[in-house]
């Protein structure tokens, strides 16, 4: 089972920790995906990209910058399909430009993203790929915590569809480690 390949090779990557840790949103939890960890793991990313292939159809793809910026740019690499890279904060040199990359007005663009637990780092990143012009109705997430991301996107009118849940990578685990 590729999933099951997915969560091995986190697993292996030490992404997955126990503790306590204090998560973006302000909350805390007894487990941390760190996604710098499989980010950062050529064979974390490559099952990354060829699962995230399976699920794409030539759609132009987009990454919330930063931690998306590796998972995009791989699966681009995968697919042979061009991306946008959506900042969190417009820079203030340069162009200035939220969305970096090129992106034709109405354009299909599907998100991907690393980690989502509340989703509002996603939903702010499809407000600013839609304010350029794209039209975004998908997101693809390695890992959904399922703390109300998928309902937050919903809300949104985004589609999230996660490789793993919180449930599928914690299951089994040795968290009393």
């Amino acid at each position: 089972m590729a999933n099951q390949e997915l969560i091995e090779a986190l697993r292996a990557a030490d992404a997955v920790q126990y503790g306590e840790f204090e998560l973006s949103h302000g909350g805390t939890s007894d487990y941390y995906v760190d996604k710098y960890l499989f980010e950062t793991d050529p064979h974390c990313l490559s099952l990354i990209a060829e699962a995230f292939a399976e699920r794409l159809d030539g759609t132009k793809l987009a990454g919330v910058a930063l931690g998306a910026v590796p998972l995009v740019a791989v699966t681009s690499v995968e697919t042979d399909t061009p991306y946008v890279i959506a900042r969190k904060k417009q820079k203030e040199y340069g162009t200035a430009n939220l969305v970096e990359g090129r992106l034709d007005e109405g354009e299909e663009v599907v998100v991907l993203e690393d980690i989502v637990t509340t989703g509002q780092s996603a939903v702010d990143a499809v407000e600013a790929l839609r304010d350029a012009g794209a039209e975004v109705n998908k997101i693809l997430v390695v890992v959904d915590r399922e703390e109300g991301g998928r309902e937050n996107l919903a809300d949104a009118d985004i589609e999230m569809e996660a490789l793993l849940s919180a449930s599928d990578l914690l299951a089994g685990s040795d968290s009393d480690e």
